[in-house]
């Protein structure tokens, strides 16, 4: 486990609950750590999907380009996850989200990250400027005063 400081529920302006599947915990009886990141990745799209800033046969898809992620402790099959996310950098043809998830109605994270977005064009994978309607829903969900979040059940 991690000395760092479990971030907080509160931290996340957009929060989205996922069902933990049987095949997700590890021999040790909980959700192995590389689910996480399949956890993390779906609700980013699905938030950018459902705000119609992702359209999975546009001209312009997310690759993403870097992920790291800090564990304080363990969830398992079965259970609800809430997964938080707010973006922390929103650059040119990038975003940079911060990620965490919770066990249901838990205040503290059991694992917080980071992901980072690059997007491009479909055909030649070079680097594009952000959308006007991906940038939108970025900045809807840029980190908030502590206790204002957006959920979504």
């Amino acid at each position: 486990m991690s000395k760092k400081t479990a971030p907080r529920r509160a931290d996340y302006p957009y929060v989205k609950k996922v069902t933990t599947r049987w095949m997700d915990n590890d021999v040790y009886g909980h959700v192995n750590n590389a689910h996480y990141f399949s956890y993390f990745d779906s609700v980013i799209n699905e938030y950018l999907i459902s705000e119609g800033a992702l359209d999975l046969q546009g001209a312009v898809v997310g690759f993403m380009v870097s992920s790291q992620c800090d564990y304080f402790g363990p969830l398992s099959y079965p259970g609800i996850v809430e997964i938080g996310v707010r973006t922390e950098r929103i650059g040119n043809s990038s975003v940079t989200y911060a990620v965490a998830a919770f066990a249901e109605s838990d205040d503290a994270a059991r694992a917080a990250g980071s992901m980072t977005h690059v997007f491009v064009d479909r055909r030649t994978s070079k680097p594009v400027p952000l959308p006007a309607s991906v940038r939108r829903a970025l900045e809807a969900i840029a980190k908030k005063p502590s206790g204002a979040s957006r959920r979504s059940e």
